[in-house]
């Protein structure tokens, strides 16, 4: 089929983020925090954590888009998403939800529920079995990691696209990013990047500095991935390279997200369109 989005495009989305430096307010997990910061920093993005009830809907109401992750839950900051959501909302920002770990708790089920029940964010990520999990299959998470193939979970995606009217992106060694009309495939990364704690957190977080700067957030969506997949291989070919391991390649891929150019990225992309 005729591509409805061409490497460029996604340039054009990478340098935006580089140029206009968006504040993306993430409500993130313990875990992750210090990375995704890092991530949207070296991106060109500009991050602030920040879940206090007293200054979260301030912060939301001055931010360019919202990201929500429930990584580590408790009903404080579940509060804290809910209030920052409805902001964001009710300013038209964009807002991308992680639902971490989907599936392998009734507390964690039931969190996700009440934030789909506020608003329906622009653009849902998580692995196959976050994803299937959150559109109601019958699939059990181990932990926070996947049980399903990015694969399995298509028919899952579409559901939560046909709830929400929003994106849904299943990660995986292939990424689905998906809308009402549109299906894009990325090949992109390395089996490494699964051995760095909150690496697809951080796609979620680059995924709301890119809908910051872009309005099509299916597009939007893609260009951030797209950046990360390709990011990840190149760090993981220069650890090898360097026989150095995933500690080393987290380091790398910080300073490729700063310093990747517009021909590397064009010769390694791997995207391809599927009908709808």
């Amino acid at each position: 089929m005729t591509d409805l989005l061409s490497p460029s495009d996604i340039w054009a989305d990478i340098t935006a983020v580089r140029e206009r430096a968006p504040l993306v307010h993430s409500i993130t997990n313990f875990v992750v925090m210090n990375l995704n910061a890092n991530v949207l920093l070296a991106a060109g993005a500009s991050p602030v954590m920040a879940h206090a009830h007293e200054e979260v809907q301030a912060m939301a109401g001055i931010a360019q888009s919202l990201v929500l992750n429930i990584g580590t839950l408790e009903p404080y900051w579940i509060e804290s998403m809910r209030l920052a959501l409805q902001t964001a909302t009710q300013r038209g920002i964009p807002t991308v939800l992680d639902p971490v770990g989907a599936g392998a708790t009734a507390y964690r089920n039931e969190s996700i529920e009440l934030l789909l029940g506020t608003a329906a964010p622009t653009v849902i990520r998580g692995n196959g079995s976050e994803i299937m999990s959150v559109a109601g299959a019958n699939v059990q998470t181990k932990g926070v990691d996947s049980s399903a193939a990015s694969n399995d979970a298509l028919g899952a995606a579409r559901a939560l696209v046909a709830r929400t009217g929003g994106v849904v992106c299943v990660s995986g060694p292939t990424d689905h990013i998906v809308d009402g009309k549109r299906w894009a495939l990325l090949g992109n990364g390395h089996e490494w990047m699964t051995r760095i704690t909150g690496v697809g957190c951080s796609a979620t977080a680059l995924i709301g500095a890119f809908c910051a700067v872009q309005p099509d957030a299916w597009r939007a969506t893609v260009s951030a991935m797209a950046l990360m997949g390709v990011v990840g291989e190149v760090a993981a070919e220069k650890a090898v390279v360097r026989r150095q391991g995933v500690g080393s390649m987290q380091v790398i891929m910080l300073d490729e997200l700063q310093l990747l150019d517009q021909a590397t990225l064009e010769q390694r992309l791997k995207m391809e369109f599927k009908p709808w």
